[in-house]
């Protein structure tokens, strides 16, 4: 090892050694790389115990830092949890590998024949919060499309990334897939994330994962290209003609199913009409499930005892259960706020009205926007593209789910038979 290399830092290092291992990577087969995430997948299965005590550290350290029971919740692995996350590695395998497809194809009148097709990213430098998982599903999507990988992730999840990581590699030795393909920065510092985002010549493209905060921070001072995703203030909104049932279940699902996710409901829009018959009752469903109500003085006056919204509130991704409530007079008003307030994520209108229905779906500026169904789904998984790198809020390259296809890029190919421009 030269003197240079010796001395860089531990970013640059495991960004040389991924980006070293990217050429041999974007060449294997479909069956080599497939083999490799099978191998994972049975590793991880097979070594659950010594990840889960891994994550114990991690749940002992958090809780001994005062952190939150709903981000606790995004750290905690355990058995079932573990076999999910090697679940969505065998699901990977059986989806269509994009790297080598003709996009388009064509000959010009001079002869020349030219293909466009997929071809990796390159180096993908991915840094995220907490989740555990994201260290498997971004591996996985990452080396399934012929991409090396960077990880870096929370300080809260340090030891059950390592793990997991270890496993990963010990299983990529008996594979074709260059383990360096694979690499976790375990430098908790921010100073290691600072380093990502001026990687130019090292990394190919950023993704943040995580809240407002990080995202932000790499969107704003990233010299290497960022896919963004971004944080989920989603709303749900209950129009007048709402059955009530459905739209008790959605917004129950969208809310409570598990808050401490990005397509988790932060905002109950509720047309007056309806409010005025069924609000009460609801809100005494959000009680049973222990979430916090805060409410617009409309809403203060249908449920007694709601905590007045902040100005603020409106703006908050809480990832817990707490739950803000607004009374609207008609859907213009729902879409007004949803404009002034949405991070163009995922927002749903539970409604009878097909009219106001397509308004919806045709106006909302997001990502995802549902009828008559829960935000939760907006999911790489529930979408059927097996795990996902991220919800790209962004709409340039990749918008949504981001699967298999969002992580490639494209090249022409152009054959000819001596053909000079004249």
């Amino acid at each position: 090892m030269s003197t240079q290399s010796a001395t860089a830092s531990e970013v640059v290092q495991k960004a040389t050694l991924a980006k070293q291992a990217a050429p041999k990577l974007s060449i294997l087969t479909t069956e080599q790389k497939n083999r490799a995430l099978l191998l994972m997948a049975d590793a991880l299965v097979a070594e659950a115990p010594s990840i889960i005590e891994a994550n114990a550290v991690d749940l002992r350290e958090g809780r001994a830092n005062g952190t939150s029971e709903s981000l606790l919740d995004r750290i905690a692995l355990n058995v079932q949890r573990i076999e999910g996350i090697a679940q969505g590695l065998r699901e990977v395998v059986e989806l269509d590998d994009p790297i080598g497809s003709v996009l388009d194809e064509f000959t010009r009148p001079n002869g020349l024949h030219i293909r466009k097709i997929r071809v990796p990213l390159g180096v993908i430098g991915i840094i995220y919060e907490a989740r555990p998982n994201v260290t498997v599903d971004a591996a996985g999507l990452c080396l399934k499309t012929g991409n090396a990988v960077v990880l870096r992730g929370g300080s809260a999840a340090l030891h059950s990334n390592k793990r997991i990581v270890e496993i990963m590699h010990e299983a990529l030795q008996r594979s074709d897939v260059p383990a360096d393909a694979i690499q976790l920065i375990l430098d908790p510092n921010r100073s290691s994330v600072d380093e990502m985002l001026k990687l130019n010549g090292l990394l190919d493209v950023l993704i943040p994962r995580g809240g407002a905060s990080l995202i932000q921070n790499v969107v704003k001072n990233a010299t290497v290209p960022v896919i963004e995703t971004g944080a989920g203030i989603c709303h749900t909104y209950i129009d007048e003609t709402a059955q009530y049932d459905m739209a008790l279940n959605i917004a129950l699902n969208a809310k409570v199913q598990r808050p401490s996710v990005c397509n988790s409901m932060e905002t109950l829009l509720v047309h007056e009409s309806f409010a005025e018959k069924h609000l009460a009752s609801i809100a005494e469903q959000f009680a049973n499930s222990k979430v916090e109500l805060r409410g617009s003085d409309s809403a203060r006056r249908i449920v007694s005892g709601m905590r007045a919204a902040s100005d603020e509130d409106w703006d908050t991704e809480y990832n817990d259960y707490i739950l803000n409530v607004r009374v609207v007079r008609n859907l213009d008003e729902a879409l007004e706020h949803i404009q002034l307030h949405g991070t163009k994520h995922s927002e749903c209108i539970v409604t009878e009205n097909a009219e106001h229905a397509s308004r919806f779906l045709q106006e909302v500026d997001a990502a995802a926007v549902y009828h008559n169904a829960s935000t939760r789904f907006t999911d790489g998984f529930e979408f059927g593209f097996g795990a996902e790198i991220g919800i790209s809020t962004q709409k340039l390259h990749a918008r949504g789910p981001m699967g298999l296809p969002e992580l490639t890029s494209s090249k022409y190919c152009i054959q000819g038979s001596g053909q000079i421009r004249g």
